[in-house]
């Protein structure tokens, strides 16, 4: 086996060679549980970041507003419960949260999930999908579940977040056709087909108006940057639609009241019965509600040098963030990965930012829930739909589909299911695709190669010997085409498997490699095994390898070793032969021995 130089290990101390004694697991486990709630730590730098923060707040507040109050409205819902969800569930992620500057609160993901929820279950439901939602993500945060995003691929996410793109985009139809906004369960919780019944029910005359409507608003959000870039577009679109709503009446559909404070908390109904039912629509929320944040935070670890983030603290405080919101009949809310980018891109460097855009918010509910109530909800569809077609980054879309066709074609099957059906759906059968053409691409990654013997000083006998290289990986996807090649071999005497190339190799491979060794020996064929990593011995030894070689001498380090003795063993084969064969049978024109007599 081969022996590599290994870095002596630091001596251990007293305390480390003790065993752990029941105080010290007591207090590991109490340290790992406080690294998951807020601490001091949280605003170490707040002396010298607060000016930045203060800005960063204001600013995303400003942008959050009617992004909170029309994805209230598109879930079904209200424009009040998705500003109070942004208030609650933005201050207690800010606090809680695993992210220095992630800016939580009501999204289009979240919306997409919803509305079928709405349509099936009624408004009164959601506030325990909320509940039930946010305790499971604070469970996943708890069981530290948080690293297990890193396992979604990129191609993936992009076909996630283009299916949401979409769907939010049509989500906002139904606003923009006809001035009563239908009832739940009156069109199909698809937001395609939702969007072809709108249409085909549509009152041209309001949809002319509401059309254009948007139209201001979508131009106000282009102009607005170019003016300034800190001159927030949306909200300066929904003020110039509502004064000429207010000058010029016309038949457009507002938001209406909103109350002018925050609801009283209350714990939503828990009936058993009722629970069962939503459990699995909670169990959707939580898987996106999860993935979503994490996804976020990570984006805003990368724009900015805003310190590391926790995952597992993330769910955490966005468990703790959804449960908070469904008391105040709110709705489940995620890290917002738009937001979080305006508060990183306007200076925030601390949790700061993210408290004061959740006390901006509740400004607006304290002091001016009378013009919000004003807004025309085709408003609203105008700043969703620059938002959706803003999430679709067409570059990204064209490197993608420029890559590899497997990536490509994950990213498009990810999209079209996310659209058509459902989005954990989407993602889950996105990362099995993905995982297939990773095994596929292992599997032909996986090489062995038959080699026969060419020497330098070629000897006699070596035709009967055969090396068999392993390269690369050898898992259970490549395991069998392996052990149809190495059978496959030709009449020879001793086989040498070379395994020092072998780079990975799983216990369906070290199978695999015992039956060979097993078959070989069976038809006479001796094995020696070659180049043993260290990595992979202890395997070998457990599976049976090690333990299938006619002999242990036949474990070898160097090849010229191995080559040797096989050659040992062709001579020992061959003078074996010569003995068991028997004597020709003489020629006529070679006489034996009592014809030369006669």
């Amino acid at each position: 086996m081969t022996s590599s130089a290994r870095i002596p290990a630091p001596p251990r101390t007293q305390t480390e060679n003790a065993p752990a004694t029941p105080s010290a697991r007591w207090r590991t486990q109490l340290r790992r549980a406080t690294s998951l709630l807020p601490g001091p730590s949280d605003y170490r730098d707040l002396r010298r970041t607060w000016k930045g923060d203060l800005v960063a707040g204001v600013t995303v507040g400003i942008v959050a507003l009617p992004l909170a109050l029309g994805f209230g409205v598109s879930s079904g819902l209200t424009a009040e419960q998705g500003l109070v969800t942004a208030i609650i569930a933005g201050l207690l992620a800010a606090v809680f949260g695993g992210s220095n500057v992630q800016v939580s609160g009501p999204t289009g993901a979240m919306v997409v999930v919803l509305v079928p929820i709405v349509a099936n279950y009624g408004v009164a439901a959601v506030a325990s999908v909320t509940l039930l939602a946010g305790l499971l993500v604070l469970a996943a945060g708890v069981l530290r579940l948080g690293r297990v995003v890193g396992i979604i691929p990129w191609p993936v996410i992009e076909g996630f977040t283009l299916g949401i793109a979409c769907i939010i985009f049509m989500q906002q139809i139904p606003l923009v056709t006809s001035p009563v906004q239908a009832a739940p369960g009156e069109l199909s919780s698809n937001a395609l087909v939702a969007a072809f019944q709108a249409l085909s029910a549509a009152d041209p005359g309001y949809l002319l108006l509401a059309l254009g409507a948007v139209a201001v608003v979508v131009a106000c959000m282009l102009i607005a940057p170019r003016i300034h870039p800190s001159v927030p577009g949306s909200l300066v679109g929904i003020a110039v639609v509502t004064v000429l709503c207010a000058v010029l009446p016309g038949p457009l559909a507002r938001i209406g009241t909103i109350p002018a404070t925050l609801p009283s908390p209350s714990l939503p109904a828990l009936d058993p019965a009722l629970l069962q039912v939503l459990l699995p629509a909670a169990a959707t929320v939580a898987a996106l509600a999860a993935i979503e944040s994490l996804l976020s935070a990570r984006v805003a670890a990368g724009l900015a040098d805003t310190g590391v983030y926790d995952p597992d603290r993330e769910l955490v405080g966005q468990g703790v963030a959804s449960v908070g919101a469904s008391l105040f009949g709110g709705m489940p809310a995620t890290g917002a990965i738009a937001r979080t980018s305006v508060n990183v891109r306007a200076g925030a460097r601390s949790r700061l930012a993210s408290v004061v855009h959740a006390l901006v918010l509740l400004a607006v509910v304290y002091a001016a829930s009378g013009p919000v109530g004003a807004i025309p909800l085709a408003a609203l569809a105008g700043v969703l739909f620059m938002t959706a077609v803003r999430m679709v980054h067409l570059a990204t879309v064209r490197t993608i589909l420029r890559s590899t066709r497997a990536d490509s074609l994950t990213f498009v099957v990810t999209a079209l299911i996310t659209v058509s059906f459902d989005l954990i759906a989407a993602v889950l059968i996105g990362v099995t695709l993905a995982a297939i053409f990773a095994l596929r691409g292992i599997s032909r990654s996986s090489g062995v190669t038959l080699e026969p013997i060419r020497s330098a000083q070629p000897q006699e006998g070596d035709e009967e010997i055969l090396a068999v290289r392993f390269d690369g990986q050898l898992f259970f996807v490549s395991a069998e085409r392996v052990f149809d090649t190495v059978m496959a071999v030709g009449p020879v005497s001793v086989v040498i498997l070379r395994m020092s190339a072998l780079e990975a190799v799983d216990a369906s491979g070290a199978k695999i490699l015992s039956e060979i060794v097993r078959g070989l020996e069976r038809r006479g064929i001796t094995v020696l095994l070659k180049g043993v990593q260290d990595d992979h011995s202890a395997l070998f030894r457990k599976v049976g390898v090690l333990r299938a070689l006619r002999h242990q001498k036949h474990l070898f380090v160097q090849f010229d070793a191995a080559l040797e003795h096989a050659r040992s063993h062709v001579r020992r084969d061959r003078a074996a032969r010569q003995l068991t064969e028997p004597q020709a049978a003489p020629t006529s024109e070679e006489p034996t021995a009592r014809t030369e007599r006669r």
